[in-house]
């Protein structure tokens, strides 16, 4: 399965929730190498030797490859970050990774890594990938635009009314504890899980498709599901009327015809990055399977 598969992916019906929809995505799975994700794989995050903002050092002490994925939220060290590419670490292996600040406001109080419960927001996702892309395309480099990632972060926290004391985007959190109704829509479709065969989905806010994520199987989809369901219900809807099966599925098939640039993966694999005027984001395949692409429409 290439990018270019993702044109082949089916829909089912949408879950929505506070004018925000869920739409089950399936692709043909072909069979990846066994791997771990989420919080439960057994990865260890650390910060490189001195500390610096834009690198994070991993290390897969299993026997099975350990997958990264882009937008997760790497809480504690001297202060949270996310990761700027998907990386699939191979097994019994140690590699630094290129990272995002996620907390402006500090730099110390040193605690020991944890996955966060809830993804990075879209439109933080979306500056960063769109930035990353960039400096992929110019340099090789992924390094992508720290101001802008904080600019976004304070954006995101200034619409949803929260005071963060580090200006810190994992705070967002609190809409949760403000809005039991929100809650509640959370909890709910977080005990769905995927369905059987499920890999991946896309969200629209009414009418309008604004991102999509699929994974190369199942399991893969399911480590990440809470979180990701967390992250995409923190927003409300920039649009309104009837979600469409079509529109979602136009959303993938764009991603996939577009012209990326691509280079060999931080660890295992190929990535793949895109910034066009009407969608961007980045995939990482292995043996032209698909492994992870996040997707986010302009």
């Amino acid at each position: 399965m290439t990018i270019s598969s993702l044109e082949q992916a089916s829909v089912g019906a949408p879950v929505t929730r506070g004018g925000i929809s869920v739409f089950p995505i399936y692709v043909a799975q072909t069979g990846l190498p066994p791997m771990a994700t989420g919080p439960l794989a057994g990865l260890i995050v650390d910060e490189v030797s001195g500390g610096t903002v834009p690198h994070l050092v991993v290390t897969n002490p299993t026997d099975q490859a350990i997958l990264i994925v882009e937008g997760e939220q790497l809480m504690g060290g001297l202060q949270n970050r996310s990761p700027n590419v998907s990386v699939l670490v191979p097994a019994e292996e140690r590699l630094e990774i290129p990272v995002s600040c996620l907390e402006r406001g500090r730099w110390g109080r040193r605690e020991s890594f944890r996955p966060g419960t809830t993804h990075t927001p879209r439109r933080v996702r979306r500056t960063k990938s769109r930035e990353v892309a960039k400096t992929m395309a110019m340099s090789g480099l992924r390094s992508g635009d720290q101001g802008k990632v904080w600019h976004a972060i304070s954006s995101e926290l200034n619409y949803m009314d929260i005071d963060s004391g580090t200006d810190a985007i994992a705070d967002a959190d609190e809409v949760y504890k403000r809005e039991p109704g929100r809650h509640s829509a959370v909890e709910e479709l977080a005990s769905m899980g995927p369905l059987p065969g499920q890999c991946g989905i896309v969200i629209a806010h009414g009418r309008r498709v604004v991102a999509g994520e699929v994974f190369g199987a199942s399991e893969l989809l399911k480590a990440h599901w809470e979180a990701l369901i967390r992250s995409n219900l923190l927003e409300r809807p920039t649009a309104d009327g009837r979600p469409s099966a079509t529109g979602a599925l136009k959303l993938l098939r764009r991603f996939a015809a577009a012209e990326s640039t691509q280079s060999p993966g931080i660890g295992l694999g190929t990535e793949h990055h895109i910034a066009t005027d009407r969608t961007s984001g980045q995939a990482l395949t292995l043996d032209n399977s698909v492994v992870h692409a996040g997707i986010f429409a302009a």
